[in-house]
């Protein structure tokens, strides 16, 4: 079945563009995301494109899916980096990504993700060894230099990728460096990796399909945000988080679109309807995880993510006659009217 999967996934490749809708037919077929991203797809392919492409198209790229979220209601998003695997393109996307700040009205909040997956060539100790020793130095002095400013460090703790001990050293390290702590866990196995962050002070763990009742109370016992993500869930037909209870333990519960070449959804308001029909969250939980939640996950909660004296006046405002229809229209963007950034109407229809 493997052997079929590569086939197909070279015969696409040859003909491919930055983004991966032929694995999109790969996985109605039955291909797994790990089947996929051993045969060279997934992450992998992504990262070719990423290495060779200019800083001048990944920022035109980039801007435009911005320009896309921003007509969605999004006025505060987390961008991560993790398609370079290596220094030079790390720090590649981490400049487009400061570059944006300035080009758009969306505020920005920077993620490195250098762990993202282990590279072709190396196994997950040189991987590791690379994000310690050569990628982190060269973020932080980038950041020292005022070339960048990155506010999160991420790694995809996961089975077969960057195990348990392996996360923990690269999250610690980018911690001692400033960083938060905002990782993937637990997405497609259980390898303990909720409570090992939970252990050394994350700020926020996302997926979490697979996490224990342990890894639950410890999410609670520690204040890490939960960063749930349904459009993952759905397309690579996951067991759903426990979202419920998480809720009913205390977890504090974001949501995200996990906007990426795997789940390309950039609406947190279809995020929010995928949470209450999968996660059975109601309206005003999904509502709360969506802003305020989602704000506190990337430690912006101080001036974002609910209406507040003193806080920036970020608006979304709906041609609807209740607030519910947000959620319960499945494609509500049609009927936002106006965004309005900091005080200044950014979009309007």
């Amino acid at each position: 079945y493997l052997r079929r999967v590569r086939k197909q996934w070279y015969q696409r490749r040859v003909r491919g563009a930055g983004d991966r809708v032929h694995e999109f037919a790969l996985k109605l077929k039955g291909a797994s995301y790990m089947e996929i991203h051993k045969a060279g797809g997934g992450i992998g392919f992504t990262v070719d494109k990423t290495r060779a492409a200019s800083e001048e198209v990944l920022l035109d790229l980039y801007l435009q899916r911005l320009k896309l979220m921003l007509q969605n209601g999004t006025t505060l998003v987390e961008s991560k980096s993790g398609y370079g695997l290596d220094t030079k393109t790390e720090l590649k996307m981490l400049r487009v990504i400061e570059k944006a700040k300035s080009l758009q009205p969306i505020d920005i909040s920077s993620t490195f993700c250098g762990a993202h997956s282990v590279p072709k060539g190396m196994s997950e100790s040189d991987a590791t060894h690379d994000v310690i020793e050569n990628q982190i130095p060269a973020v932080v002095e980038a950041m020292k230099n005022n070339e960048i400013s990155v506010d999160s460090i991420d790694v995809f703790c996961e089975k077969g990728v960057f195990e348990t001990e392996s996360s923990k050293q690269i999250l610690l390290t980018g911690k001692e460096e400033g960083m938060m702590i905002n990782f993937h866990a637990e997405e497609l196995n259980y390898i303990g990796g909720v409570e090992m962050g939970a252990s050394i002070g994350a700020t926020a763990i996302s997926h979490l399909e697979e996490i224990s009742d342990e890894g639950v109370q410890q999410m609670a016992s520690s204040n890490a945000i939960a960063v749930i993500l349904p459009t993952t869930a759905h397309i690579l037909k996951l067991k759903h988080p426990p979202v419920k209870k998480m809720l009913e333990k205390g977890v504090i519960v974001a949501l995200g679109t996990d906007f990426n070449p795997n789940a390309y959804c950039v609406s947190m308001l279809t995020v929010m309807n995928l949470a209450c029909i999968m996660f059975r969250m109601s309206m005003e939980e999904s509502l709360v995880a969506a802003t305020l939640n989602a704000a506190a996950s990337v430690g912006k909660s101080d001036m974002h993510g609910s209406i507040e004296v003193g806080k920036w006046g970020d608006l979304v405002l709906f041609d609807a006659p209740r607030w519910e229809h947000i959620i319960y229209q499945m494609n509500a963007s049609e009927i936002i009217s106006h965004v309005i950034k900091k005080g200044k109407v950014v979009f309007s229809k």
